[in-house]
């Protein structure tokens, strides 16, 4: 294979970013068959074809139990709003679907996808005005409604706008909760909320009826009646594909930096001083993770630009990723080390000692991370380890030999199941490590590990990425597996 031609068609398809259909935002596009938006007819039909085989919607695989709550319920309410006789059927199996997988949240490791605290019960009660759901799940709504209202009670002057992450659900407002919202304010200049195809729905069936500009934006994200998680996230798509080249880069034909410097360019431009960047460059929320990703890789390929936008995200013992969040990222915090880790800073310093703290205190039995953004922990634990190779190589290599004892028979990696992301970040990180301690790593683990790498190069990847669902940014997984089969071949 030709990994520098690889390289350089990944580099030119990276932009607006490519992102997977969700179950979760299609569902809210079959709600617009309600004012007469043909996009909501094909979303409708898209959700009959694609109910799983125990009746839920959502990932097939992995079978994340957030995640298929969340969508069945979206599901379940589009449906009985225009429910034909033929989906009565189609709404009992999902009914039943719901009951067991509510029973069995607590078994995701990565714990609940983004806004569910504040989303579900709103959805639940919707399903029950309707008549969809006969049963109660009390449990869980006792169990979300505490974190619903603490999370609310963050809101500064109890109101929503487009500058807080929580506008990326205010579907969670409902049809009565509007009073919520800062309507006024709460549109992106591309007529979006939050770039959310499902919060955009929301705001233009409840909140402006057929607001045209919003629209329009619904129309081009999902021209098929299905939707992506987010749209666009050129920030994030560039900002992780380069931070994954920047591993691989010496390994190639020094003219892929020529491929490089338009996204740099785009980069730059995106990046407020004292603030950072979000997942899109104008997205007014800005983010911890995002920011350090891309002040890593600005500096690394010599755009500078100022250490105090990382810095601003610094809390008593950890780094934050938003103002509002309700419990810190284990990758954002990893992302941060290397951030200031290109900047320069020695081991000695207060806010290196801060992050190896943290980092080594959020283990799980001492050797693993599990992260929020991620259902993986090959994901938070390959970042980790990397992270923290020259600042505490102990804690790394703690992480190393969890990873090398997890490699499956035919070399591959998978928590649920084998895939080629959790693989090429297992083989990153023993790849790094190798070259960082001459030869730690076994030859054969590496070359295992490509063989089967090899023969499932090509998407689609299974999403294991949590937004308000699970999601996969397909050329952000694609980089990771370019970047680990770029590494091996160096030795």
């Amino acid at each position: 294979m030709d990994l520098h031609a690889a390289w350089i068609k990944l580099l030119e398809e990276a932009g607006p970013g490519t992102m997977m259909t969700t179950a979760y935002d299609t569902a809210w596009i079959a709600r617009l068959a309600e004012i007469g938006e043909p996009i909501g007819e094909l979303a409708l039909d898209w959700l009959r074809e694609h109910q799983l085989p125990d009746g839920s919607w959502g990932a097939e695989q992995p079978c994340y139990y957030h995640d298929r709550v969340i969508c069945t319920l979206a599901a379940i309410n589009a449906l009985a709003r225009r429910a034909r006789p033929s989906d009565r059927d189609r709404l009992h199996r999902a009914e039943v679907a719901l009951g067991i997988m509510t029973s069995r949240l607590p078994e995701d490791p990565s714990g609940e996808t983004i806004g569910f605290e504040l989303i579900v019960p709103t959805l639940f009660q919707e399903a029950r005005t309707l008549g969809a759901l006969h049963r109660e799940e009390v449990d869980i709504l006792k169990s979300l409604a505490p974190l619903r209202s603490a999370k609310l009670a963050m809101l500064p002057n109890g109101m929503i706008n487009r500058l807080l992450t929580m506008a990326f659900s205010i579907e969670m407002a409902g049809s009565d909760g509007k009073d919520l919202l800062n309507i006024e304010h709460l549109q992106e200049q591309n007529g979006s909320v939050s770039y959310s195809p499902s919060a955009t729905a929301y705001f233009v069936l409840y909140v402006r009826r057929r607001d045209p500009n919003a629209l329009a934006y619904l129309r081009s994200v999902a021209a098929n009646g299905t939707a992506p998680n987010v749209s666009p996230i050129d920030v994030f798509e560039v900002g992780w594909v380069l931070w994954n080249l920047k591993f691989a880069i010496n390994s190639l034909n020094q003219n892929i930096l020529d491929f490089c410097q338009s996204h740099l360019d785009h980069l730059s431009w995106s990046w407020t001083p004292g603030m950072g960047t979000g997942f899109t460059k104008n997205y007014g929320p800005k983010g911890g993770d995002e920011t350090s990703i891309v002040y890593d890789i600005l500096n690394y390929y010599g755009r500078s630009v100022d250490i105090d936008a990382v810095l601003s995200y610094e809390k008593s013992y950890y780094f934050r990723c938003f103002d509002i969040e309700s419990n810190p990222s284990i990758s954002a915090n990893s992302h941060v080390l290397g951030a200031l880790q290109q900047a320069g800073f020695e081991k000695t310093h207060p806010t290196i000692k801060k992050l190896l703290r943290f980092l080594s205190e959020s283990r799980t039995n001492n050797t693993f991370w599990v992260d929020k953004w991620h259902t993986s922990p090959y994901y938070a634990t390959s970042h980790g380890a990397i992270a923290c190779m020259g600042y505490d190589d102990q804690m790394a290599s703690s992480a190393i030999e969890w990873i090398l004892s997890a490699q499956n028979t035919d070399g591959s990696w998978g928590y649920y199941s084998a895939t080629a992301e959790e693989t090429a970040y297992c083989l990153q990180a023993l790849a790094i490590w190798k070259r960082h301690h001459n030869g730690q790593v076994q030859t054969d683990v590496l070359q295992r590990g490509q063989e089967w790498l090899m023969q499932h190069i090509d998407p689609p990847y299974p999403p294991l990425w949590i937004g308000k669902c699970l999601y996969c940014p397909e050329l952000v997984v694609k980089s990771a597996v370019l970047s680990a089969l770029t590494l091996i071949n160096s030795f």
